[in-house]
């Protein structure tokens, strides 16, 4: 079973109908039980890191998404999903994540010059790729996708794919720890590249879609 985890912090509308899109079959939990089932997670998030990570424990959700991890679990974060891999964010106060991926969550440049990136930083914007990944793979290196956030995931350098430029700054855009992957932007917005890379993700973990 693919679950996608709802606990009340994500769009999960355009989510489920980019992986049905793409012949993914999947279910939408909020359940532990159906996190320490499940061949591979997708926990996308949208909003405030520390209600986030309230969320998830008023559901009782975070020691099975840490323990999927430990144990091999193929996990995609999306977004604020992202985020909350992190050790630790300082948005709104310090505040603990899942401590699944080393790095911090801290609050993005806001523009030095006129004509520079209004924060939060909303719109399309290039990927610039360090190292080859599963999940680009048969897309070109100049490659566009969608993002929304006032804050970034500052990860260690060996768990970084790929960054975009935000005023000056190259914010981790997709990062890598084994089988748990995140993507600061929207693949489920990202069109065609988007949807690729969710096809890339799956097919990883041998679940290849219909479409």
């Amino acid at each position: 079973m693919i679950a996608v985890i709802d606990y009340g912090r994500g769009n999960l509308y355009s989510l489920s109908h980019a992986l049905s899109h793409i012949g993914v079959d999947h279910a939408v939990s909020e359940r532990p039980e159906d996190i320490r089932a499940a061949a591979a997670i997708v926990l996308p998030g949208v909003g405030a890191f520390a209600d986030a990570m309230d969320a998830l424990a008023d559901r009782e959700l975070v020691t099975p998404l840490r323990d999927a991890a430990s144990q091999g679990i193929p996990l995609l974060g999306i977004c604020l999903g992202m985020q909350i891999l992190a050790a630790k964010s300082e948005e709104f106060g310090a505040r603990d994540g899942l401590g699944i991926i080393p790095g911090l969550v801290r609050a993005l440049p806001e523009p030095f010059t006129q004509g520079g990136i209004r924060i939060p930083n909303m719109g399309w914007r290039r990927l610039d790729k360090h190292r080859n990944d599963p999940l680009c793979k048969g897309l070109s290196d100049n490659i566009m996708t969608y993002f929304v956030h006032s804050y970034g995931f500052f990860a260690e350098d060996d768990s970084i794919v790929a960054t975009s430029d935000v005023n000056g700054l190259a914010v981790p855009a997709i990062v890598r720890q084994e089988q748990v992957v995140g993507c600061q932007f929207h693949p489920e917005k990202s069109g065609p590249v988007g949807l690729q890379m969710l096809r890339n993700f799956f097919a990883e973990v041998g679940v290849t879609g219909t479409k």
